[in-house]
């Protein structure tokens, strides 16, 4: 799976959520298509260190292979043998990044992976023209 930077994304909104630039073009491009400017670069690089933990790499790919690819928080503790607090801190990271969105019910909160935003990290790393 991939993961996007470059769009906003579904997300529920929160008061320190970063903002994601819509600025495709710039972000968007192969790596390898011609340098980056440093604000791309950097919203780029945002993505990649929420996916630089094993337990976040492992959250994204439990909850794309969820029934109806989305999963609850009570149902991703115990595959990852972390306390829900650790999770939640986890999953808090994987939505500032836009790569999963988050939605209440009552006391549990579901989270859903932005499939679009996981196509267009592929895009950004892609050495294909």
């Amino acid at each position: 799976m991939f993961v996007n930077a470059c769009v906003m994304m579904d997300r529920m909104p929160h008061a320190i959520a970063p903002e994601i630039a819509v600025d495709a073009a710039a972000c968007c491009s192969p790596l390898t298509g011609g340098a980056l400017d440093t604000a791309a670069a950097e919203r780029l690089a945002s993505v990649f260190k929420a996916l630089a933990d094993p337990a976040r790499v492992k959250l994204v790919s439990l909850i794309a292979a969820s029934e109806g690819a989305e999963a609850c928080i009570c149902d991703l503790t115990e595959p990852l043998g972390l306390s829900q607090p650790t999770v939640s801190h986890h999953m808090r990271m994987l939505v500032d990044a836009g790569l999963v969105s988050r939605d209440q019910r009552g006391k549990w909160a579901y989270y859903r992976v932005n499939a679009e935003a996981l196509d267009r990290v592929a895009a950004a790393v892609s050495t294909r023209p």
